[in-house]
């Protein structure tokens, strides 16, 4: 008797609960999964930075459409 009340307690009304221990393990998975998506941005941002160092021009062209005033441009959007 005396171990199903102390398995109750803990299982239940403890400050580690199973419930919160659940609650806490979907946090850290979500986390890590925000973090894995961040560092992916930032590894994007790096290459961005590498190619604007390299190329400025080339790259207000392709990423921003920028032209020159007596240029016209034309985008192609492929489906």
């Amino acid at each position: 008797m005396a171990i199903a009340i102390f398995a109750a307690v803990m299982i239940f009304f403890d400050k580690h609960d199973l419930l919160t221990q659940w609650k806490l393990r979907g946090s850290v998975k979500r986390l890590e999964h925000d973090k894995a998506y961040y560092d992916s941005k930032l590894d994007q941002a790096k290459i961005d930075q590498e190619n604007i160092n390299q190329n400025k021009e080339q790259f207000a062209r392709e990423k921003y459409n920028m032209h020159k005033s007596d240029e016209d441009v034309f985008i192609i959007e492929e489906k």
